[in-house]
């Protein structure tokens, strides 16, 4: 399953980032919608969810996310809706780990 978040915050270091494998983090904007995939070996065997999808989470409710390779390209955001079939576009599209 997938789920859509609207950025609320960032950190100024998303935009710092220029090593070549993590230049997707410049792109993360305040405002936008990302799309998030939940996948093995992220998904509980047991729950069947990711940790941090918001599950029981409303839509008001400020959820933290932080980005993998670079611990200080972090922020929040809030929780549209999930997607139980994935069609997340190429671009701000993501994986839970």
């Amino acid at each position: 399953y997938c789920v859509e978040f609207k950025t609320e915050s960032l950190s100024h270091q998303c935009a710092l980032e220029n090593r070549l494998y993590a230049r997707w983090m410049q792109y993360l904007r305040e405002g936008h919608t990302v799309c998030v995939a939940c996948q093995p070996p992220a998904m509980n065997t047991d729950t069947h969810r990711c940790s941090g999808d918001g599950h029981n989470a409303d839509g008001g409710k400020i959820l933290h996310w932080e980005a993998v390779g670079n611990s200080q390209c972090r922020g929040t955001w809030k929780k549209i809706r999930q997607l139980e079939h994935c069609s997340c576009p190429l671009v701000h599209s993501f994986i839970f780990t």
